[in-house]
């Protein structure tokens, strides 16, 4: 894993409360993570739109690519993340977080 490319995926729901100014002021403040800390390939956001009803309630998707897993683990404790995720915390608009990262295999 050392010279692979590791994705982070980060699989979100949204309490009801927040709206889609706040929603949007959310992923431009995490797309900007991937122009200050170095390792991040590509950030990439989306929301749900599966007709299979197995979402169990998430809502949004956010992937980033990383180089290696080195990039990732510097990611991490990077202050930008951390002062991002504080922020998010106080948000209060974040009502369940799924995490999972993966070397993409063929």
């Amino acid at each position: 894993m050392q010279n692979q490319t590791v994705r982070h995926v980060l699989v979100l729901k949204f309490s009801p409360q927040a709206s889609a100014e706040v929603l949007q002021e959310f992923v431009n403040a995490f797309r900007s993570l991937s122009k200050e800390i170095p390792g991040i390939q590509s950030f990439e956001y989306g929301s749900n739109n599966s007709p299979e009803g197995l979402n169990k309630g998430m809502t949004h998707v956010i992937s980033l690519t990383f180089a290696n897993a080195q990039a990732r683990d510097a990611y991490l404790p990077h202050p930008a993340h951390v002062k991002f995720g504080q922020w998010m915390g106080g948000l209060g608009i974040l009502d369940d977080i799924l995490v999972i990262d993966y070397v993409p295999q063929e």
